[in-house]
């Protein structure tokens, strides 16, 4: 008989454990971490013991989740009722800026905004390259990167040769209207796989607060 045929045959039979009791308190089998051997019944609390622990550990990881998503939801929240506070789209601009700077840690931040005849004397409504615009209306999810897009880099000056990863917000309200750019010297703040719930979010919210002034 092969070991499959006896593993069936056992599951098959649960019956076979009650007549033959006498006969497995006899049965030694090797310790899973080597030594002497044990018998079936101590082999059997160990392996409940190692599925304590890799539940244990998944709980762990569980409860580490949801303690950075309260810390993330916390933020926003700070993020949100500063943008509704602000009394002009400037002061909405500084007030993103801040909180992304000093609340989320990052460092570098640019906005660039395309609302025809809308605060032309703010950087933020340089004017955008026609790949930029399409880039950012292409987006229906936010986007990150390793590498900047487009000709976006040059948006962060000085700073562009020093950076390793780039995050895309684009800011819509039935059309685009603007595109939110964050990036990092770290090459893991922002990367392709990760999640990007609170980035959307983050869009969302800038996007009402600004309208309200555009």
């Amino acid at each position: 008989m092969t070991p499959d045929a006896v593993a069936s045959y056992l599951k098959q039979h649960p019956e076979f454990f009650e007549e033959h009791a006498d006969f497995l308190a006899t049965i030694f089998i090797p310790h899973p971490h080597g030594g002497r051997a044990i018998s079936i019944s101590e082999r059997q609390i160990l392996t409940l013991r190692e599925k304590g622990k890799q539940l244990e550990g998944k709980l762990r990881e569980l409860i580490e989740f949801g303690e950075d998503n309260d810390a993330i939801g916390e933020k926003l929240h700070r993020l949100t009722l500063a943008l509704v506070a602000a009394r002009d789209a400037e002061a909405v601009i500084e007030a993103l800026y801040f909180n992304l700077r000093e609340d989320f840690a990052v460092p570098h931040t640019v906005l660039r905004l395309w609302k025809e005849g809308a605060h032309p004397r703010l950087a933020e409504f340089d004017a955008v390259s026609t790949e930029a615009r399409e880039f950012a209306e292409s987006l229906a999810n936010p986007y990150c990167s390793a590498h900047a897009m487009v000709d976006t880099g040059a948006w962060f000056g000085e700073n562009a040769a020093h950076l390793r990863s780039f995050a895309y917000v684009a800011l819509k309200s039935g059309q685009t209207f603007g595109l939110l750019a964050m990036a990092s010297e770290d090459a893991q703040r922002f990367y392709p796989e990760m999640g990007t719930l609170y980035l959307k979010r983050l869009g969302e919210l800038t996007a009402a607060a600004l309208l309200r002034y555009l």
